[in-house]
């Protein structure tokens, strides 16, 4: 019978499976109506109402020493410790009422002298399983010496919070106190709040060591060149950072320190939605036995997951362990990074393809974080719309943006890495006149990054944004380098163009008190 001690946690539940194994897993999750198997082998599952992160009901605990260091406002949003304790509770008492429970213990951060050891409590199988990918699991002599973890996550998500306790804006509540170690997920089954709980813990505790913390993915080429690319979502940095011709080193979350760049996690988090493998071969063929698929529609009887299907949502994801990937780096680590690529997806269809950034530039688009939705992704949206989210992941961010800014820009130039602005948006007008660009034009700008070709391009200065454009990439016909050649109304494109530059310029707003002067000189010129 597995047993696992959780009594120092207030848990007397008897039956607690800690580090089972996949098979184990699936065993369970299949007994216990979590999941079906699919076609390629992998599990199945549904996260029930809520099928993304709740960031509105996100809380971290105001507590001295941390609260000083904290970005408060409406990412970071202030809870009481005895609101915690009542939450925690809450979620400890759910838990106690299981006949059995799941432990996963692992790690976050491939590099030992800064990993740190995290605990999941929960009482899915597949939560486990997807804790399972996603952190980095230990050996059996790890194990057997892990001892006490730095962080504990309490997942009691089928039971929601109370929404007539103070301080809580809904039956949601993911609470976190720095100073307890402790992470409590209540009213979400989402797998991802686990995830990016712990991305959380990492983006507080990393800068207070001088270590940068970085939303992006990570890949290296033959010759030990690393390359980073910070995203937000519909961007290509899961796609692009999957190259063939180059080795992955994560897809998501990873430090840059004194000796170069590690992963934080031990798997990887794809959206699947069209994934087809012609595609994105790498990322299909991942899904397979061990991996967690959430809420993807697939037919009953041959089990045959339709990727196109967003009828449960759009945001179909699938979690595998990162060497699943069959050119991953393993361990996880790398080098310093010789080209820091900042991705954006210019639904206005303004933006060139490909921009040299100065580092004060960098520092302006990376604290801007900017891409823009476009018309019918979401109710409402019927025009191009930008969004901005500082350090291209603020949901995630603790410390003020300024902070990660500084560190990034430290780094640069420290090691000389050379920073890139790419657009994987629109050309020839914005969404619903232009067109996307294409991903191959967009993959040979990378090539061109890579072989150093594109750094000894003759250039050209955009005269709103003050980008470096290069008029020349191999294997991209040259018309398509400056954005304005791509549209027959030009009076139209800078019309478009300045208001863009308007809405960066306003968002900056918010930072400009904590930057530079070279840093707000980067701004587009209105």
């Amino acid at each position: 019978m597995p047993t696992f001690d959780l009594s120092k946690y207030g848990i007397t539940v008897k039956t607690v499976y800690r580090n089972a194994e996949p098979s184990v897993l699936y065993e369970q999750a299949l007994r216990r109506g979590e999941g079906e198997i699919v076609s390629s082998g992998a599990l199945a599952t549904r996260s029930g109402q809520k099928t993304g992160r709740s960031p509105k009901d996100k809380r971290i605990v105001d507590m001295e020493p941390s609260t000083k260091d904290v970005w408060w406002g409406n990412v970071n949003i202030k809870l009481s410790e005895k609101t915690f304790l009542v939450n925690r509770q809450r979620a400890v008492d759910f838990l106690n009422t299981r006949d059995q429970l799941y432990v996963m213990d692992g790690y976050a951060g491939w590099d030992e002298d800064h990993r740190i050891k995290i605990r999941i409590i929960c009482l899915n199988a597949y939560h486990a399983l997807f804790m399972h990918n996603m952190l980095i699991r230990p050996t059996r002599e790890q194990l057997a010496s892990f001892g006490d973890p730095h962080y504990v996550i309490y997942n009691s998500g089928q039971f929601p919070a109370n929404p007539l306790t103070n301080e809580m804006s809904s039956a949601t509540s993911v609470d976190l106190s720095f100073e307890r170690g402790e992470f409590v997920i209540l009213g979400t089954q989402y797998a991802g709040e686990m995830k990016k709980g712990v991305f959380t813990i990492m983006n507080y505790l990393m800068p207070k060591k001088g270590v940068m913390s970085m939303h992006c993915s990570a890949n290296e080429g033959d010759h030990g060149d690393v390359s980073l690319f910070f995203g937000l979502s519909g961007t290509g940095k899961t796609t692009l950072s999957a190259d063939p011709r180059r080795k992955l080193i994560g897809d998501d979350e990873h430090c840059w320190s004194d000796k170069g760049v590690f992963n934080i996690e031990g798997g990887c988090y794809a959206k699947c939605i069209n994934l087809s493998p012609e595609g994105e071969p790498e990322i299909y063929q991942a899904i397979r036995y061990g991996s967690v698929l959430e809420n993807v529609v697939y037919d009953k009887d041959t089990r045959t997951v339709d990727y196109g299907n967003q009828s449960i949502t759009e945001n179909t994801r699938c979690s595998y362990p990162v060497e699943y990937i069959p050119n991953a780096k393993i361990p996880c680590v790398g080098g310093h990074p010789k080209n820091v690529i900042l991705l954006t997806c210019d639904a206005f269809g303004v933006l060139p393809p490909v921009s040299r950034l100065t580092p004060e530039q960098c520092m302006f688009h990376f604290i801007s974080g900017y891409t823009a939705k476009v018309a019918g992704t979401e109710m409402g949206v019927t025009e191009p719309e930008a969004t901005f989210s500082a350090c291209f992941g603020a949901a995630f961010m603790v410390w003020h943006p300024a902070k990660y800014a500084e560190l990034l820009a430290a780094q640069i130039q420290k090691h000389g890495s050379q920073a890139w602005l790419v657009n994987t948006g629109w050309s020839g007008g914005g969404h619903g006149v232009g067109k996307r660009m294409s991903l191959r034009y967009t993959r040979a700008i990378l090539d061109a990054i890579h072989d150093g070709s594109l750094a000894k391009a003759e250039t050209v200065t955009d005269p709103v944004f003050g980008l470096i454009v290069p008029k020349t990439c191999h294997n991209v016909p040259a018309e398509i380098l400056n954005p304005k050649n791509t549209w027959a109304d030009k009076t139209a494109y800078d019309t478009k163009a300045k208001h863009l530059a308007a809405l960066f310029v306003k968002n900056f707003e918010k930072f400009a008190d904590r930057c530079s002067d070279k840093i707000r000189a980067a701004a587009p010129r209105l």
